[in-house]
């Protein structure tokens, strides 16, 4: 019987490692919801220190890489003698980062999700209208109001809760065929696929709960997905989140995390999206590329010579050219192949 070989990861304190199983993050932070304001409040009480936000963004990052991590080592543990083993050589120490949004998915995710849920009747089309709403403001004045995205954390939470983390994935299966399939960016999707191509992890980083991210992160063959992390306690929601929305800080606190435990060098690493918000993220890699970008990222990747890419023309994805990061780092990932610690088959 063949045994796949996880290989291990960084658990030095300061390196992001969060001990303890996908669904047990409270058991980790041991904290009830005053604990960890407690927490907070020392932390954020010198003028000097972090921000509650920026604590929060933190939690949530490292629970998201995680989440992301202890997820895709459960794919792994289903491999038999009968899956075909990659034959790709991995590069070992480079990977990309897609956002979801309106970069990977035309639309907003959680919206589509929404849908698929209201038609199920898990909750009012009065809600998924007022969801809609909020994300058409959002993409006509490319800011995110605190008040909207505070209501709509309180409105998905209250719906999760009491619910079963498997029925929340289950769930999402069904409504990425019937909804979300038809919704990829055929241009985005062949730009992952040449990541894969090159032996590279390729990881989607995105607000919308890990769970349904990682639906989508299964259907497209790609390696796992970061998403928000809402609290669960023996596969039951508690309607809470660990930290808070994987959003801004969080998404490169989450990246610099997963970096950190599997080994990779950021320098050699690519990042998409089309959001201005996600400029934390995509100043972390080697390589941002702005993707169908919004006017303040437009401005940004052209003040800083980031590629720009845009699907909304009608572009053909055979018309895709291969990244910059691609071009410069095939010397390099030729060499890291060599030295490829590879999760591969063993015959016990």
């Amino acid at each position: 019987m063949a045994e796949v070989l996880v290989p291990e990861r960084s658990k030095e304190p300061g390196s992001g490692f969060i001990a303890g199983r996908f669904g047990e993050f409270p058991a980790r932070w041991g904290q009830g919801l005053q604990e960890l304001q407690d927490q907070f409040t020392r932390i954020t009480r010198s003028p000097f220190g972090p921000s509650e936000e920026e604590v929060r963004a933190n939690l949530a990052g490292e629970a998201s890489a995680d989440a992301a991590l202890a997820l895709h080592d459960a794919e792994l543990a289903l491999y038999d003698d009968d899956t075909p083993l990659p034959t790709v050589a991995r590069d070992l120490t480079a990977a990309a980062f897609f956002d979801v949004d309106n970069t990977m998915v035309q639309g907003a995710s959680i919206v589509h999700f929404a849908r698929g849920l209201a038609a199920r009747k898990y909750f009012k089309t009065s809600d998924l209208v007022d969801m809609a709403w909020k994300q058409v403001k959002f993409r006509i004045t490319g800011k995110e109001s605190r008040s909207d995205m505070a209501s709509g954390k309180e409105k998905a939470l209250s719906f999760i809760a009491g619910r079963s983390t498997a029925e929340l994935a289950a769930l999402g299966e069904e409504i990425y065929d019937e909804i979300i399939a038809d919704k990829i960016w055929p241009g985005t999707r062949a730009l992952a696929q040449m990541h894969l191509d090159a032996g590279q992890q390729v990881w989607l980083v995105t607000a919308t709960p890990v769970e349904l991210a990682q639906v989508i992160a299964k259907r497209l063959g790609l390696t796992g997905a970061l998403g928000t992390v809402a609290e669960s306690e023996d596969g039951i929601f508690t309607g809470r989140l660990v930290g808070d929305i994987l959003h801004g800080l969080g998404k490169a606190h989450a990246v610099r995390t997963l970096a950190i435990r599997e080994g990779l060098n950021l320098k050699r690493c690519s990042a998409y999206s089309d959001s201005h918000n996600d400029v934390p993220m995509l100043s972390l890699v080697g390589t941002a590329v702005a993707i169908n970008p919004d006017a303040d990222l437009r401005e940004v990747a052209k003040n800083r010579g980031w590629e720009i890419r845009d699907f909304r023309t009608g572009r053909k994805a055979a018309k895709v050219g291969v990244p910059t990061a691609l071009a410069l780092g095939a010397a390099g990932g030729a060499a890291a192949a060599v030295l490829s610690r590879k999760r591969e088959a063993k015959a016990s």
